[in-house]
């Protein structure tokens, strides 16, 4: 009994201490300061981590140390086929003719422009997280007295303290939403209901030690808009929605997730559908349609990738998005990797193994560029206004752009993309007179 009361002790002062010193100033948008002391001590240890690691390298170690790879660990030739190959006007075929593929299919077999979107993205120096280079460990004896305290830390404290903020953030989602959603539509209620989604979200952000920096704020995306944004990580959502409300867009999902899909859509017209319904994209696209129309329901947000990719490229946006109409707010995102990997590669981890990486990470840091709007231009298809937007975010954030499917995550090059380049191919062939 007396353990039991003594451990009631402990976890009341705690609950109060987390209440008193995070949870309220977050509801009420204000900052004591501790985040700011947090990330500042983070910022000159790793600072400090760098230095020794360097003068380390310079010293004869017992194991070699692995160096990130650079941006590409394969010399490429941009050079077209056509051009490669232009000697094959000749008749007669000669096995030199087939080094050009070949040389291709080596290139993309050790380093291709998908799959390692996939994975995470490397890093210039050691970050003290246990999932990186773990040679560095054995630089120094005080490096590695660091990277110990560093676990405990992360253990220790922060899990805990991160568990405790967000099973606080998630429940007053709940149960604030359900609460408001039984009131009758009034623009009281519309205002309950943005107070309720940006409170939560911004514990939910502390619950993350998100430092999260907007820029040009005047671009915010505004009323019967849709946003859209790069995708990088299930907590995008949570990081956009600190600064403002959105209306989600999503596939209706069991478990916790559905039991908060259910409450949140009582209070605000989130936009959720069947897994049935989700496959019909003309459905999809008049439900959409009918939401913008209304100018007094909030943006929409919309992740055109479909995907998660590792915040160092933009993938190809689906055209569903932009053949809705209206407005359309482009924002980036662009993580710090060097205090936590905010990627889920989805097909590698589960949602609980990646919810436990980014809690013992060291923080999230992130930068948000609200961008001007934009509209679609006379005589441009969905497509083409796609890939506009898509520059646009990709310039800003500083990421590559690329034309292929993020979906390629999961599923195998399409047929017609190899059948292309097959025609391309013969064309020249019969252009080159090689075939006649």
């Amino acid at each position: 009994e007396d353990v039991g009361a003594a451990l009631a002790r402990v976890a009341a002062v705690w609950l109060a201490l987390v209440f008193a010193l995070i949870v309220l100033p977050s509801a009420l948008g204000v900052s004591l300061g501790i985040s700011e002391a947090y990330m500042w001590v983070l910022v000159k240890t790793l600072e400090w981590a760098t230095i020794r690691i360097e003068k380390g390298v310079k010293k004869p170690q017992p194991q070699m140390l692995k160096t990130p790879a650079a941006n590409g660990i394969i010399e490429r030739d941009e050079t077209p086929m056509e051009k490669e190959i232009a000697r094959l006007h000749q008749v007669d075929f000669e096995f030199s003719d087939i080094f050009y593929f070949c040389r291709k299919g080596f290139e993309t077999i050790v380093e291709d422009e998908v799959t390692q979107r996939f994975s995470s993205e490397e890093l210039v120096s050691w970050n003290l997280l246990t999932r990186t280079n773990v040679n560095f460990h054995y630089i120094s004896l005080r490096l590695t007295v660091v990277w110990v305290i560093g676990v405990i830390v992360r253990y220790c404290f922060l899990l805990p303290l991160r568990f405790t903020l967000a099973a606080i953030g998630i429940t007053s989602m709940i149960v604030g939403t359900t609460i408001v959603g039984q009131l009758p539509n009034s623009s009281v209620k519309n205002y309950l209901s943005e107070v309720v989604h940006l409170t939560c979200s911004r514990i939910l952000v502390r619950a993350l030690s998100g430092t999260i920096h907007y820029h040009n704020k005047e671009n915010k995306p505004q009323k019967g808009g849709i946003c859209v944004a790069n995708h990088t990580s299930p907590i995008d959502a949570i990081i956009l929605t600190n600064d403002g409300c959105y209306a989600m867009v999503g596939q209706v999902h069991g478990g916790l997730m559905g039991v908060i899909q259910r409450a949140t859509v009582k209070a605000c017209p989130h936009v959720w559908f069947e897994r049935s319904e989700i496959k019909d994209r003309h459905l999809v696209t008049k439900r959409l349609r009918e939401h913008v129309v209304d100018k007094s329901k909030l943006p929409i947000l919309i992740f055109p990738e479909g995907t998660c990719i590792n915040n160092t490229s933009v993938m190809m946006f689906k055209k569903g998005s932009f053949e809705i109409g209206g407005t359309i707010y482009p924002v980036a995102i662009k993580y710090d990797p060097q205090f936590g990997d905010a990627f889920w590669n989805s097909s590698k981890y589960n949602i609980v193994s990646y919810l436990l990486r980014i809690m013992t990470s060291w923080a999230i840091v992130c930068n948000v560029w609200y961008m001007p709007p934009m509209v679609r231009k006379e005589g441009e298809d969905a497509v083409q206004f796609a890939n506009r937007v898509r520059s646009a975010i990709a310039h800003q954030g500083g990421l590559t752009e690329l034309p292929w499917d993020g979906g390629l995550k999961r599923a195998r090059v399409k047929d017609t993309f190899k059948e292309e380049q097959q025609k391309n191919y013969s064309k020249m062939l019969v252009r080159n007179g090689s075939i006649g």
